[in-house]
């Protein structure tokens, strides 16, 4: 098994968002902001090449929404998918399953292309296996009024009228290898992939724990659509994840791509910090 970190671009968004209820003068000395109050954050995809699969991992904002919606993002260092891809040497017809761990826009934009110059869209992976969870494509599909602006029409219709999504409805093994677990406080049915390999598991944290900074229990984002949920998902993962050694797949920690977990009086906390390829070279 070979696996590839995908950096497809940097965006910037307000740190209070980003961090909730936590005031700024304590999260930015984990996580530093500008003068405008913007943190800048990674968009981050991991590539899993079995030998007889090859799986990606969420695909970013994509390229198709207006310049005043992308905006909003700051974006810099962008590649986009198809370069980021490039840089380890594939291409998006390589890929046979496309993981998408929730529907929001940063997380799924990448998968739907529009068709050249016209009004259509196309699937940007046109050989791959769309995974999506059951639970949270019905919650797109319906959408609460926390989240509808992250839901984009544009994303998820395409995707299905491909014939190419598949649907996750519970706890399940792709592979022998590959294990998706279900949390809900970030958004209903997020999926969270657990990769095992013969060193160690490794756990693509997607917006669980976007950075090593959201570790400590009360630093939840202020997207999620219920904390309280979100508050137990940590402490049960982070105790699960301490006791198994297992290294953290940070997709939005400009700063830390991995991190494994130490227990402190002051409870869970990152111990190392390192980039994946150091532990898990190719």
């Amino acid at each position: 098994m070979k696996l590839y970190p995908v950096n497809i671009t940097n965006f910037k968004i307000d740190g209070g968002a980003m961090f909730g209820v936590v005031p700024r003068v304590l999260w930015e000395k984990h996580y530093p902001a500008d003068e405008n109050n913007l943190c800048n954050w990674a968009l981050r995809s991991l590539l899993i090449d079995t030998g007889e699969q090859v799986i990606l991992i969420d695909n970013g904002f994509g390229d198709k929404q207006s310049a005043k919606f992308m905006s909003r993002f700051h974006l810099n260092e962008n590649k986009g998918i198809d370069k980021a891809l490039e840089l380890h040497g594939y291409k998006t017809e390589d890929i046979t399953d496309m993981l998408i761990t929730h529907l929001h826009y940063d997380h799924c934009g990448g998968g739907v292309r529009r068709t050249g110059s016209g009004p259509g869209y196309e699937m940007t992976f046109p050989n791959a296996r769309y995974w999506v969870g059951k639970a949270q494509w019905e919650s797109a599909m319906n959408p609460n009024s926390r989240e509808e602006d992250s839901f984009l029409t544009e994303n998820l219709i395409p995707m299905e009228e491909s014939g190419q999504m598949r649907m996750i409805e519970k706890n399940t093994r792709l592979l022998p290898s590959l294990e998706i677990r279900i949390f809900n406080g970030h958004t209903t049915g997020q999926l969270i992939p657990f990769i095992r390999t013969e060193f160690s598991t490794i756990v693509f944290v997607a917006d669980l724990l976007p950075s090593t900074a959201h570790i400590p229990l009360p630093y939840i984002m202020s997207y999620d659509i219920s904390p309280l949920e979100t508050l137990k998902e940590k402490e049960s993962f982070l105790e699960e994840a301490e006791k198994n050694n297992y290294v953290l797949f940070f997709q939005h920690d400009l700063y830390n791509e991995c991190c494994t977990l130490e227990q402190t009086p002051r409870g869970v906390r990152a111990k190392e910090t390192f980039n994946l390829h150091e532990r898990f070279p190719v």
